[in-house]
């Protein structure tokens, strides 16, 4: 059994009366999916604890309530208890979710040689993804069947940041090559307001929710053909997902953009790092992610 847990408050990753309370809901289940993913796991139940403002708070627990049973039945997931508490305070959801696996992917898992690849498109996830995010279960649990990962995390705040944490875990380094960086449009569409590049915002953005995982040379160079023959052949959930091969892990620690002629420039994690300044507001929240990128 594994078990994560993880918690959502007003003024930090939501507009409570700004957003629909049903997306807060899916939210605070999804992102918890999210790591269970990552750790290569199946969800089985949950324990769910709202802190609700004392003004129509019956109203709001139901409409929140909405959204995390749309997140519980999609995947298959038991409400299996918690707890409610009506305060003279902001709207938190806290959640802790359980799941089953035989061997669990961890982040301190990658070697030397191995392959690392990365989910889906990165970036400009405020623009609203970062209230519906996909969790990749499904994804996960094809890539066990058809692979050995060696080490996996999910994207909460940052591409690079967590790619680091993964390497630092691991005692390692890796080599990458940027310009294969998967760019979501919505990180265009940011660069546009912002005057950061569209790849920026996909190295630096928090809240994707997409998985970065290691596996061995061999299964990686399978892998790569494998997803192609799934991104064109399948129609079901997850199944048109990209996986983008983006370098290799070596024993040099540190993140290293690969340049011409075998030669390799320091680059540095971005992204946001809670804590570190108090959170008025989700709006000084969204602005610290972009001046901490």
């Amino acid at each position: 059994m594994v078990a994560c847990t993880d918690q959502i408050v007003d003024g930090v990753d939501f507009r409570f009366g700004q957003q629909a309370d049903s997306d807060i809901g899916y939210k605070s289940m999804a992102i918890n999916l999210s790591d269970i993913a990552a750790m290569g796991a199946v969800p089985t139940s949950a324990l769910v604890t709202l802190s609700l403002p004392e003004e129509d708070a019956t109203e709001t627990a139901g409409a929140v309530y909405e959204g995390i049973f749309e997140a519980a039945e999609q995947f298959q997931v038991a409400i299996a208890g918690g707890d409610l508490t009506i305060y003279d305070g902001p709207l938190a959801i806290s959640v802790t979710i359980f799941g089953t696996v035989e061997t669990p992917w961890l982040r301190s898992g990658a070697g030397v040689g191995d392959a690392l690849f990365v989910t889906g498109l990165l970036g400009g996830s405020l623009l609203g993804r970062h209230l519906r995010p996909h969790p990749r279960i499904e994804l996960a649990a094809w890539l066990r069947r058809h692979v050995n990962v060696t080490a996996a995390i999910d994207i909460s705040d940052g591409f690079s940041l967590d790619l680091d944490r993964l390497c630092a875990a691991s005692r390692v380094g890796v080599e990458l090559d940027l310009q294969r960086l998967p760019v979501s449009p919505d990180a265009a569409v940011r660069a546009e307001k912002t005057g950061r590049s569209a790849q920026q915002h996909a190295w630096s953005d928090g809240e994707d929710f997409e998985l970065i995982f290691t596996c061995g040379s061999d299964d990686a160079d399978r892998l790569e053909a494998l997803a192609r023959e799934r991104e064109m052949a399948g129609n079901g959930p997850g199944d048109r997902v990209a996986l983008t091969r983006l370098g290799t892990i070596v024993s040099r620690t540190g993140l290293w953009k690969t340049l011409a002629e075998g030669k390799f420039e320091r680059v540095f994690p971005q992204g946001y790092v809670h804590g570190e300044l108090p959170a008025e507001s989700i709006r000084d929240a969204d602005l610290r992610r972009e001046s901490q990128s």
